[in-house]
């Protein structure tokens, strides 16, 4: 593709993402909000997985000329200027290299390595519902680090306060780890128990 093609097919693709703020998924209220925000499995060109996003992420990289959909989630979208299936798997155009290191630490990639799980009681909630615990507390010399954060619900948080987790009668559900290309595969794996059509690029 030339240049200027690239260039008025993401001009094109911006316009088309902007009609996403005002797009509806077929279905109740629920369903809507639940379908543009469902885990997309993200490939590269040689079908290689890298990488989960939400679905409206999913739906924008495919209208930029990015990626295209390698498989439907059984929703469709409408918008303004737009009718599509929702993507469940997705595959990038062009070959990405993606270096074996680990992820950038961050709150979202925090909550991805531990699966939107407390750490502590193991509720399962919503990014919203959830912060991010010091298992050694910075007041006592604790880092932020990938090795001393954890995802914590509120309730947890509040009740662990400044102490250590056994001073509390807490315990961790697993020892926390820095989040690498293993620790996202097997993710990947996890989440994709519940979607059989990422399994055939899942290795199962």
């Amino acid at each position: 593709m030339s240049m200027s093609a690239q260039s008025a097919a993401s001009r094109y693709g911006k316009s088309l993402a902007g009609c996403m703020h005002h797009a509806r998924v077929a279905g109740d209220e629920p369903l809507q909000w639940t379908a543009l925000h469902a885990p997309v499995l993200v490939l590269n060109a040689s079908y290689e997985p890298i990488n989960v996003c939400a679905a409206r992420r999913a739906i924008i990289l495919v209208l930029k000329g990015v990626a295209m959909m390698e498989e439907a989630n059984g929703h469709y979208l409408h918008a303004a200027r737009i009718a599509m299936h929702v993507p469940s798997v997705i595959r990038l155009l062009e070959y990405r290299r993606i270096p074996h290191q680990t992820r950038a630490l961050s709150r979202k990639n925090i909550l991805l390595r531990d699966r939107n799980t407390c750490q502590y009681c193991g509720k399962i909630l919503a990014a919203g519902e959830l912060t991010l615990d010091h298992v050694i507390p910075r007041s006592r010399g604790g880092a932020s680090t990938w090795e001393n954060l954890v995802a914590c619900c509120h309730s947890c948080n509040r009740r662990k306060g400044n102490l250590l987790p056994h001073e509390s009668s807490m315990k961790l559900m697993r020892e926390p780890r820095a989040f690498n290309l293993h620790t996202s595969r097997h993710i990947m794996r996890m989440m994709g128990r519940s979607d059989s059509k990422w399994r055939k690029y899942l290795f199962y």
